[in-house]
Parts: C-alpha cells; sequence; structure tokens
C-alpha cells in the first residue's frame, strides 16, 4: 500500500508499507508484463514492417495535433476514432450531379479536379472513358467525378457543359459529380516545407491528398473495385475487359495496387475494401508529401512491397499544362497502347519447372502480365517448363516468349511447345498424362494460332520442353494464353 507524503518543494515522497510485499509483489508483475511486451513488439514488427520514415511522421503530426489543437477544430471530427481505420469518414458531401445506383458496380473511376491556370482536360477525360468502353462495359463502370475547386462560378459553368455533354450517362447512374464542402477541410495555412517546396507547393500537394481522401472516401461503397485517374487522361479501347482479365489472371494472389500506368496517380487499381483505410492515410499524412508517395508507403504497409504494374499500359497522360501554376507538364507513357484488347487470358494455373532457378526469378513470373520474368540456369535435353490450369480451359493461341532486351543471348534455342490433357493425380510437377506437340521455337520464339480447332480438346497442361541442351542461361520472358470463349471470371 502507498503512503503519500509532502516534501519540500512541492514534491512528493513515496514510502513503503511493506517492503518484503512489495519485492513479491514486483517479482510476479514484471515478468507477465516483460513477456506481454516483447510478444507485442515481435507481433507489431511483423504486422507492419512499418519504415522509420512513416513512423517518424506519423509521430510528429500527432504531435502537432496535441500541440496546436486550434490547428485542429476544423477537421477533428475526420479522426475521431484514429484507431477504426476501416470506418467511413463522415463527411456530407454535395451531389451536384447524379445519385448512386442501388446495384453494386463492377469497377469505380475516380476523378479528382481543379480550375487550371491554362487549359482544362475533364471533358475529354470523361469522354475517352465512356467512348473507348462497350456498351456491355458501360453496364459495369460508374465514373464520379469530385470538383475539389471552391470557385463556385467555375464548378457552375463546367458542371453546365458536363450535364449538356453526358446528361445520359448521368441519368443511367453512370456518371456522379460531387463535392466535399470547404469546413470538412483541415487547415491548409502555416504546413511543414518538407523537401524544401515553396509554401504554395506545399498547400497545393496537401489540398490534393484531402481532395483524393474525399473522393476515395465517397466511393467505398459504389463497387468491387476502385481505379484512380487523373483530369487529364486518355484510355485504351475496352480497357475495362483488359482489367478483367489482369484481374482474374491474379486470382488467389495478395495485391494491395495493381498499376496500370508508370505515372502519378493514374490507373491505380485497388478492392474498393481498401479505400477507407486509404482515406485515412492521406488525411493523416496530408502535409507529409505528394499522393503518389504516399500510395508507395501505404501498400508497403499493407505488406506488398513490390510494385505489381501491367504493360501495356491502359492509361496515356494528355495534358501539356499541370493543374499546379499552369506549368508546362509533357509527361508521356512510352508503355502505352490505344488498342491493348490484345492483352491474354492466362486462365489461373500453377506453374512448375525442373530447370535450376535463378534467386527469385520464380516460374510464376513468366505467366504473370507484370514486367518480370522467369530466369534459369543452363538447361539440358528433356528438361522442362509446365503450366497446369486450375480448370479445364479452352485455348485459341499461344504465344511464348524468351531472352530480354539486355540479356539476348538467354533465349531458348532448341524447344517445342506442347498442350496435354487429363491430369496425372499425384505428380508433384503437375504434367498430364499425354502431350501433343504444336510448335518448336524459332529464335527464341514460338506462337500457334487455332489451338483449339486443331486439338479437339480442352487442355490441362501447356508445356515447354528442351530439345537440346544449351551453355547459356534461360529467361521465358512471357507465356501468354487466349481462350477461346471468356472464362467465368470475366462475365458480370
Amino acid at each position: 500500500m502507498w503512503t503519500l507524503v509532502p516534501m519540500r518543494g512541492g514534491m512528493l515522497r513515496l514510502t513503503w508499507k511493506s517492503a518484503d510485499k512489495m519485492r513479491c509483489l514486483r517479482k510476479r508483475s514484471m515478468l507477465p508484463l516483460l513477456g506481454f511486451l516483447v510478444a507485442f513488439l515481435l507481433l507489431f514488427n511483423l504486422y507492419l514492417d512499418m519504415d522509420r520514415y512513416v513512423l517518424d511522421a506519423e509521430k510528429h503530426q500527432l504531435g502537432e495535433t496535441l500541440m496546436h489543437p486550434a490547428n485542429s477544430e476544423r477537421y477533428i471530427h475526420t479522426f475521431r476514432n484514429l484507431s477504426n481505420f476501416s470506418g467511413i469518414i463522415n463527411v456530407t458531401y454535395r451531389y451536384l450531379a447524379g445519385f448512386p445506383l442501388a446495384r453494386k458496380k463492377y469497377l469505380t473511376i475516380g476523378l479528382s479536379s481543379v480550375k487550371r491556370k491554362r487549359g482544362n482536360y475533364l471533358l475529354e477525360t470523361i469522354k475517352s472513358i465512356f467512348d473507348q468502353s462497350s456498351y456491355e462495359e458501360l453496364k459495369e463502370i460508374v465514373v464520379v467525378v469530385h470538383l475539389a475547386d471552391f470557385d463556385s462560378l467555375w464548378c457552375e459553368n463546367l458542371l453546365q457543359e458536363m450535364s449538356r455533354k453526358f446528361s445520359h450517362h448521368i441519368i443511367a447512374g453512370r456518371l456522379l459529380v460531387i463535392q466535399a464542402p470547404e469546413e470538412y477541410y483541415p487547415s491548409l495555412d502555416g504546413l511543414k516545407r518538407n523537401y524544401n517546396d515553396p509554401e504554395d507547393r506545399v498547400r497545393f500537394r496537401s489540398k490534393q491528398n484531402v481532395d483524393y481522401a474525399f473522393l476515395l472516401n465517397f466511393c467505398t461503397n459504389l463497387s468491387d473495385f476502385y481505379m484512380m485517374l487523373e483530369d487529364d487522361v486518355r484510355c485504351s479501347r475496352n480497357f475495362l475487359t483488359a482489367l478483367k482479365k489482369v484481374i482474374a489472371s491474379r486470382e488467389g494472389s495478395y495485391w494491395v495496387m495493381l498499376e496500370f500506368s508508370k505515372l502519378g496517380y493514374i490507373g491505380k487499381l485497388y478492392h474498393a475494401r481498401d479505400l477507407p483505410r486509404l482515406a485515412h492515410f492521406l488525411l493523416m499524412f496530408y502535409q507529409e508529401m505528394p499522393c503518389d508517395w504516399l500510395l508507395i508507403h501505404f501498400r508497403g504497409l499493407l505488406a506488398q512491397k513490390d510494385v505489381i504494374r501491367f504493360k501495356p499500359s491502359l492509361f496515356q497522360h494528355m495534358g501539356y499544362y499541370s493543374s499546379y501554376k499552369g506549368a508546362e507538364n509533357k509527361l508521356k507513357d512510352d508503355d502505352f497502347e490505344e488498342d491493348a484488347v490484345d492483352i491474354p487470358d492466362n486462365p489461373p494455373a500453377r506453374l512448375y519447372t525442373n530447370i535450376a532457378v535463378f534467386e527469385s526469378y520464380a516460374a510464376a513470373k513468366a505467366y504473370s502480365a507484370v514486367d518480370e520474368y522467369f530466369w534459369g540456369k543452363p538447361p539440358s535435353t528433356g528438361d522442362f517448363f509446365v503450366v497446369v490450369f486450375n480448370k479445364s480451359a479452352k485455348i485459341s493461341r499461344i504465344k511464348i516468349a524468351t531472352g530480354s532486351e539486355d540479356r539476348q543471348n538467354d533465349i531458348l534455342r532448341h524447344g517445342a511447345v506442347e498442350v496435354g490433357q487429363r491430369r496425372t493425380e499425384g505428380k508433384q510437377d503437375g504434367q498430364c498424362a499425354s502431350y501433343i506437340t504444336l510448335g518448336e521455337f524459332r529464335g527464341g520464339r514460338v506462337e500457334v494460332q487455332d489451338v483449339d480447332r486443331k486439338i479437339g480438346f480442352d487442355v490441362d497442361c501447356v508445356r515447354i520442353v528442351v530439345t537440346a541442351g544449351q551453355k547459356e542461361w534461360l529467361i521465358i520472358r512471357t507465356i501468354s494464353l487466349w481462350t477461346a470463349q471468356p472464362s467465368s471470371p470475366l462475365i458480370k
């Protein structure tokens, strides 16, 4: 039992009632406490693997909130429960055009736009989204535009143009125009000047983070997936069909963000269920760094450490003038293709090989649409690389490329491509009971058309066989397979 005894200078002196009793208490209490702390720290490290910069930024941000409560008065409701990052932020949005439909769509496309000093590309971007989509694709898309500028005259004029040009899309529930009121925004004055940015630049990028956070928050329950675009973008034809193929090919694998452009905040795809956490994250660190840098930290915190970017890019930056001060911004994505419908289907499958794998260049990387490849040590006669489908598939076309631009000698010099049926249960390599040879490699490549017409059966396995050994290492850059009919994951 503790007794508090007043001391000179306002200090308090602690006295013991029973020293022996306290020593026992300390022994009993310290061991469980230490065990708990060790377990907590281990779990914390395993779960977050958080990078030091973000930790420092978080501490500083929370410290600023505590030290300067006056600066948080306008947005304290946003952070009412910091532990519940899965909850939607309580914002009352203005509906400027359209209303959400009751039925969830497959994809929401989010755009945030502000008044530019030079040029305005928003209407062209919206037109490209709709024009490059088929009627069937349009049924699965909703476009949400956040007019994030507080110039009411600019918003009114732009809204009139959108209503005139896209009225049928608004009526059909394919286009929504919203605005988050200014009173929900945090303070944009006196922000930290990281990276030696001028004050107006810090203000611009900080507000942009909040603009995006409120947009993401609104879109949480509209669809299964969410695509972020900027307001000066051109789309490839039938981009939704290409997206569905890629998503289907990633079935069973973990991902947080898939990238369909290498520029800025263009073509970044998320599960809609992750939007609340991303919205909270952008709000929490809104003044720390630009949004595209924050995204890197976000996916890392959710345990996707590597970029997963697909080629060809489905979206192209088309603006010539930035929304920041009208500065020139002529960046282009050289991987963009206007007509990207030739993306392979690559049905879900397991991959096996008996070729010695070099480091982390695993077999699965040859089957991915990501810019990566399989790399193995010199193969011998009879070595194989096999794709075993989860379900039998009707294959119409096979295209395989080996070698790479910087390692052009690492091609398969002597090999053949085969297809098989009737998987043999219990075989660890996943090979089928029988195979038919369809073609041979020439210059490290092979392509076979009309496979389904030539063989007359559904395929369980596609196999690459080495017909003569070589001294050079082997890169299998891409294995591309097309199905005769769209597989079920692509149909909604």
